[in-house]
């Protein structure tokens, strides 16, 4: 432990402001007052309630006096009652509005504070948690939208997430006492299709000697992709590695610069093979070094949005422009799912599937859902993710929900008639939340000047990046573009793509094989 100590102690100066408000409370008392301090006024919550203990349960302030209220989906699998219920909540307390986030998780936003507790409330009464959904805590747990399901399945990933919850979810011992947020994803399915190489640490099906496991990366985070360990984990290891891997950013991580205190840094620090050595330390266990790995595949849904998971089960695709849903439409999707006894499982991209039965493939495509949103079923829209931007995030630039969705109706008119696969991810501003930095076209919110000299709203403009097959961060094409220039640029590698690219190949594929 010798190179974790040193670290350890050359970082050990100064907390930082959200270490020192750890130290002034704890947020399980605080959770056990929320109900008698929502009964009270807004203007009774303290910097450390804002900045802190709501955040440690996923209520976060805004500056119009609302609360956003991040809701854990583990996996991102829905039941319809849970559907239902949310879908209420959302137009009962939150002006029917819905985000889908690119944690397969739901944020309601416009929350009345006197409502708060009796939202939370609800939500535990159908079995999901807030908890843990801010600040220094266990992100919502990704995987593929098709875990477990008919030819994709290599290893089913929902009860191994299931038991890496029981270890801190809801634990007094690990709510909000991270040195910074942890994000993990385990992916045991063909495809990748949770962008499993960008989380802190990250289980990825692999095969080593005939045994089916997983190789474990660690230390992704926006911006940088995990790197290799070098390890073979055994499914019957998982559990035990995770909690080695916990306790040891736990103990060792940095607590002073937030911007360089997440796992990233600590290996940086060390090195990989000291790390590897700690865990090997902490849980007891020897391993083999990493396997190959499985998740290489890619999928491109049909023109219809279906997905076929065998002869008999189907993965029916709604795509919903930059994840901005509504209660009603949730509601919707539940009563959908109850119909054709299906389950709904959302997805990295914002978006979501009813997983059923082939025999109910009609029910699904006569349903108003499907008519309501099968104008967005189109290479353009199938595959966006756009952050919060400007209407709802202080650190937006650009209105990045709303300029996605301009873009792609723009691409929508200019190329009526194209298939295949691009992935096209907007972020609002540097910190990068929609991901652009693995988007096949990506997009970093910024200002700049038209012809006039004017400022105006503009776009970085990305390529290449990879999140499939591989991983790698995307390089910069364009810089400070303003945005009508922007989507003629778009429209010129939207052009060359359908003219060049081999049959259905992704762009992910053609970018790789061509030269931009």
């Amino acid at each position: 432990m010798t190179k974790l100590q040193i670290a350890k102690h050359a970082r050990d100066g100064k907390l930082n402001k959200i270490e020192l408000l750890k130290l002034t409370g704890n947020p399980i008392d605080f959770f056990d007052n929320l109900e008698n301090l929502c009964k009270g006024s807004i203007e009774d919550l303290s910097d450390a309630d804002k900045n802190y203990f709501l955040k440690c349960f996923g209520i976060f302030h805004k500056d119009d006096d609302t609360f956003m209220l991040r809701v854990r989906i583990p996996a991102g699998q829905l039941t319809f009652v849970q559907a239902i219920e949310i879908g209420k909540i959302a137009t009962l307390y939150g002006e029917n509005y819905i985000d889908i986030t690119t944690r397969q998780q739901i944020e309601l936003r416009y929350l009345k504070f006197n409502d708060l507790f009796e939202v939370i409330q609800r939500l535990q009464n159908i079995g999901i948690s807030t908890f843990q959904t801010g600040i220094d805590n266990f992100r919502n747990i990704v995987t593929s939208s098709f875990d477990g399901l008919g030819n994709q399945k290599i290893i089913e990933c929902k009860p191994l997430i299931n038991s890496m919850q029981e270890i801190f979810l809801e634990n007094e011992e690990w709510l909000g006492t991270l040195p910074r947020k942890f994000n993990t994803a385990i992916l045991g399915t063909f495809v990748n299709d949770c962008n499993i190489y960008g989380h802190d640490c990250c289980f990825i099906v692999a095969k080593k000697n005939e045994k089916i496991g997983f190789n474990l990366y660690l230390g992704g985070k926006v911006g940088v992709q995990a790197t290799n360990s070098g390890i073979f984990v055994e499914q019957k290891d998982v559990i035990s590695v995770y909690k080695a891997i916990i306790n040891l950013f736990k103990e060792f991580g940095f607590r002073d610069n937030r911007n360089k205190n997440r796992l990233h840094f600590l290996l940086e620090a060390v090195g990989m093979d000291e790390f590897v050595n700690a865990i090997k330390s902490y849980s007891g266990l020897e391993f083999e070094e990493a396997g190959e790995i499985l998740a290489v595949g890619e999928f491109i849904l049909d023109s219809d949005g279906i997905l076929a998971l065998n002869e008999n089960l189907i993965a029916y695709s709604f795509s919903i422009p930059s994840g901005i849903f509504t209660g009603e439409a949730m509601i919707e999707a539940g009563n959908l799912a109850k119909i054709v006894q299906g389950q709904i499982r959302l997805s990295v991209e914002q978006s979501f599937y009813i997983v059923c039965q082939k025999e109910y493939q009609e029910v699904l495509e006569n349903s108003s859902l499907s008519m309501q949103y099968h104008k967005y079923q189109n290479i353009f829209f199938r595959n966006m993710i756009a952050c919060a931007g400007t209407k709802t995030c202080s650190f937006g630039v650009i209105d990045s929900k709303g300029l996605a969705i301009e873009m792609a109706n723009f691409l929508k008119n200019e190329f009526p008639k194209i298939d295949g696969k691009i992935r096209f991810y907007w972020s609002g501003c540097p910190k990068g939340c929609g991901i652009h930095g693995v988007g096949d076209i990506g997009f970093e919110g910024c200002k700049t000047k038209d012809e006039n000299g004017n400022k105006v709203d503009g776009v970085h403009i990305f390529i290449g990046g990879k999140a499939t097959k591989e991983a790698k961060e995307a390089k910069i094409l364009y810089k400070s573009l303003p945005l009508d220039i922007a989507k003629e640029k778009v429209k010129e590698l939207v052009a060359r793509y359908r003219n060049e690219k081999i049959d259905n190949e992704s762009f992910e594929e053609f970018e790789s094989r061509v030269e931009i």
